[in-house]
């Protein structure tokens, strides 16, 4: 005899999966929608702009160059010692410049940011929320999207093309040094050569992608701060998961970006 009920549990799984996920997504689009007005919207706090530029932008200029310059060095120099063996070595200027344009510069770049950034944002609001300090912005009538999370990202958005391209030009300056003044390379030509394999499109790609990384870096280090545990350990745990999601996003949407623009 055939077991009615049995055989419609499945279906009403199903059912109720499919329902219940397409109000996780209608839910989560309209939430986002209020996040745009709410992030498009007035009054503008530009003096917390001014501090975000000079925090994201002027004090992380030097970590950036540091990690550039030595980055392209040790390409130039690795790049070397195995194209050497195959009488291949002209080409080292080709791979310092596409390596530096289209990967590491906005790669380093974002993953420098990943662990100063999102960290600095996951424990400031992090210790905020622990603190009850959301709690009064909420009740003063500030809203926190607006005047925490804006001034961060705009300031993010501005920054991080420009630390890219310092990025770049630092990097290819490191791969530059090392070929004249340890491997002997004859400078006219390497200039030459770097000009020659030098394009735009490249850079431009690689400032796509810094958009991206300023923006993963900012909003994985906001959330982690905002989901921070009311204990003695929440602020350190989140400003470990911002470090480490911020990273793997990075990643990740490097290789799709990588997949899709070139």
């Amino acid at each position: 005899m055939i077991n009615f009920p049995s055989i419609l549990k499945f279906p009403q799984l199903l059912g109720r999966k499919t329902i219940g996920f397409h109000q996780f997504i209608g839910k989560n689009f309209i939430n986002f929608l209020n996040f745009l007005v709410i992030l498009l919207s007035k009054p503008f706090y530009f003096k917390r702009l001014w501090e975000e530029l000079i925090n994201i932008g002027i004090t992380s200029t030097p970590i950036v160059a540091m990690t550039a310059i030595f980055s392209g060095s040790v390409l130039a120099l690795q790049s070397y010692v195995g194209f050497s063996q195959y009488n291949a070595s002209e080409s080292i200027p080709l791979i310092v410049v596409l390596s530096i344009t289209r990967e590491l510069g906005p790669v380093l770049t974002g993953l420098m940011l990943s662990g100063r950034i999102a960290s600095n944002i996951a424990s400031e609001i992090g210790a905020m929320r622990i603190t009850d300090q959301l709690d009064a912005i909420k009740i003063i009538g500030i809203e926190k999207i607006q005047y925490l999370l804006r001034p961060k990202l705009i300031a993010m958005i501005i920054f991080m093309p420009i630390l890219t391209l310092i990025s770049d030009v630092l990097g290819m300056l490191g791969g530059y040094i090392v070929s004249i003044y340890k491997l002997g390379f004859n400078d006219a030509l390497y200039i030459k050569a770097t000009f020659d394999y030098l394009k735009m499109s490249d850079i431009y790609y690689g400032i796509i992608k810094s958009f991206y990384f300023g923006m993963i870096i900012v909003c994985i280090g906001y959330v982690s701060g905002l989901s921070a545990q009311q204990n003695s350990h929440g602020t350190g745990i989140a400003t470990r998961n911002a470090v480490v999601y911020s990273t793997i996003c990075i990643l990740i949407t490097n290789y799709i970006l990588t997949y899709i623009l070139f």
